[in-house]
């Protein structure tokens, strides 16, 4: 038997104690050496991502860091900043390292010294961006969700079109980075390819999420707030033309009045046929009040081109309608543009109103359809790019009335926008007389001396929408041949159009590969009262039998537009609607053209 000698000293008790095989002491100091290294690791990579390491070499400083100053994400209304690692890192542990560890590459940017100049900067810019497009569109911008969601947005705190678009984004699965690009830094998406902007933004169905009952509940208490509103301020206006009406309707002062307009040879004398629509009885007939904005130049190529537009998925792709998320936005758009911008005013007119209140009535018999616009005149602003300022001096108004037809691109989402090209007179790729008139064939198709009409795509063999490599937008030039335009006016491809003027004449035509004027029966009056409202009458056939006009027929509905050129304004200078329906007997559509 083994003895134990009682006098050999004892192991020290860290070395006594053993577990899987090792000294316990040792387990020990290894956790506590971990511990050290984690917390060192973990403070080395948290310092990492501060703003102050970030900006602490001069390419971020001097190039982006600036940019990001004072947007949104730096300063705003909570005090809430994010700074780069809140959008480029991400949060969890396993994500966080392998995009550090995909940063690291930087390092060696940094020593060699590919972006250490703005110029070389900027000629890697684009690249720069789209690897975080990328990385962002595969995760489902999870950068931008760890502070925004979809699913705790509240209409009630958005403006419209933000709202409609963040639940298109929610119904088909679209991401945070399809749309927000350039939030932070200079935009470069206009630099970046379209091919391959539509495939990076395109939908992704596995984003697609279940809207909130929340979100539904709030978007219906906003709508139900904005109509009581819209009501209650259209009930005012109501009631202070009532009041003006009231001051200028004694009897005497109407017979001066007309006594002085007639001495003079003014307008009084231009409302000659004041008797159309006289069998109407335009108090029982509903009121509809219409915004028409001001488009500048709008085209129906700058609708469709993302880089100019950014609804421009949601209509081509998504079918959404003009409307939809514009609808409640027009006195903003209208005063944005009229006050000039670089890409759809260059030449602003001072004093021109961004956008006309008017009111529309519609009514109907058996044989004709009666309309009656309303609306204050502007006071005038002269043009300063027009000798005299008037570019129309005979017509201080004209108003239109466009009918869109069957088989038109976009026509039910666009209305009469389908008409309005780049390439019309006063637009951007305008031609030019000189152009014109050296296109022989296509000037006498057109009938063209000097300008562009509007016309629609389905007249072009081609349409350039996005302007690659420098390329003129529209396609004025690009006629098919005369029978194949025949065929499409015999198939109802065409946009009915309808005109006064001030002097109370008025045109019925069409718009196809140009603006035609086909003699269809049509009756007008147009006059100005001494508080500065013009009336505006004009009647119609339901259907006149002309080729060109639109038969209108109980049980459809149409989509219509209109537009006012005020203040002797000509070509693209007007104020015009976006996609409106109208029906006979229908109180469905915007417009109720009502029997009687």
């Amino acid at each position: 038997m083994t003895q134990t000698n009682e006098n050999e000293p004892k192991k020290p008790l860290w070395r006594r104690y053993v577990l899987w095989g090792v000294p316990i002491g040792g387990i020990l100091a290894a956790f506590i050496a971990g511990i050290v290294f984690w917390g060192g690791f973990n403070t080395a990579m948290e310092a990492s991502n501060s703003l102050p390491f970030c900006v602490s070499c001069h390419e971020m400083k001097d190039y982006v860091y600036k940019e990001y100053q004072g947007t949104i994400h730096d300063v705003n209304r909570s005090g809430v900043g994010a700074v780069c690692s809140d959008c480029h890192v991400p949060k969890d542990w396993t994500h966080k390292i392998i995009r550090k560890i995909k940063a690291s590459k930087e390092l060696y940017g940094k020593a060699v010294g590919s972006i250490n100049t703005p110029e070389k900067f900027d000629a890697k810019r684009l690249q720069l961006a789209k690897n975080e497009w990328e990385r962002m569109k595969k995760t489902d911008s999870r950068e931008c969700r760890n502070c925004h969601d979809f699913t705790s947005m509240m209409p009630e705190f958005q403006k419209p079109r933000a709202r409609q678009q963040h639940l298109n984004a929610m119904n088909t699965g679209q991401t945070c980075i399809d749309c927000h690009k350039g939030i932070a830094h200079s935009d470069v998406r206009d630099r970046a390819d379209d091919d391959y902007l539509a495939t990076l933004e395109a939908p992704n169905p596995d984003f697609i999420r279940e809207i909130p009952q929340a979100y539904i509940e709030s978007l219906a208490r906003i709508e139900a707030k904005e109509a009581a509103e819209a009501e209650a301020a259209a009930e005012v206006k109501k009631a202070e033309k009532e009041a003006v009406a009231a001051r200028i309707a004694a009897a005497v002062e109407a017979a001066r009045e007309e006594e002085r307009a007639l001495a003079a040879g003014t307008q009084q004398e231009a409302a000659a046929g004041s008797d159309v629509g006289g069998n109407i009885n335009w108090d029982a007939v509903d009121v509809t009040d219409l915004t028409l904005f001001y488009p500048g130049q709008a085209s129906f190529e700058f609708v469709q081109n993302g880089k100019q537009h950014g609804g421009a998925r949601p209509l081509t792709k998504g079918g959404d309608a003009c409307s939809t998320c514009h609808a409640k936005e027009l006195e903003t758009i209208g005063n944005k543009i009229v006050a000039g911008t670089e890409n759809t005013e260059p030449t602003p007119i001072p004093g021109k109103p961004g956008i006309i209140g008017a009111t529309l009535q519609a009514a109907h018999d058996s044989e004709n359809v009666y309309f009656r616009i309303q609306f204050d005149g502007a006071s005038h602003a002269p043009v300063p790019f027009v000798e005299g300022g008037k570019m129309d001096p005979d017509n201080e108004i004209k108003v239109a009335m466009m009918i869109t037809g069957t088989g038109i691109e976009l026509g039910d989402q666009v209305g009469c926008w389908a008409t309005c090209h780049a390439d019309n007179t006063y637009m951007p790729f305008d031609p030019g007389a000189d152009a014109i008139a050296a296109a022989t064939d296509v000037a006498a198709q057109l009938q063209a001396e000097g300008t562009i009409t509007k016309y629609l795509s389905e007249s072009r063999t081609e349409v350039e929408i996005k302007g690659r490599r420098g390329a003129a937008q529209g396609g004025w030039d690009k006629l098919k041949p005369a029978d194949e335009i025949e065929q499409y006016l015999n198939d109802g491809t065409y946009m009915d159009l309808m005109r006064v003027y001030a002097d109370g004449s008025a045109t019925n035509g069409y718009l196809l590969d140009r603006r035609v004027e086909n003699g269809g029966e049509i009756s007008a009056s147009a006059s100005k009262d001494a508080a500065g409202t013009w009336t505006v009458v004009f009647s119609r056939p339901l259907n006149t039998g002309a080729q060109g006009d639109i038969p209108l027929e109980p049980g459809k509905t149409y989509t219509v537009g209109f537009a006012i050129h005020d203040d002797f304004a000509a070509a693209r200078f007007h104020h015009v609607t976006l996609n409106t329906t109208l029906a006979l007997d229908n109180a469905e559509a915007q417009i109720n053209v009502i029997g009687q």
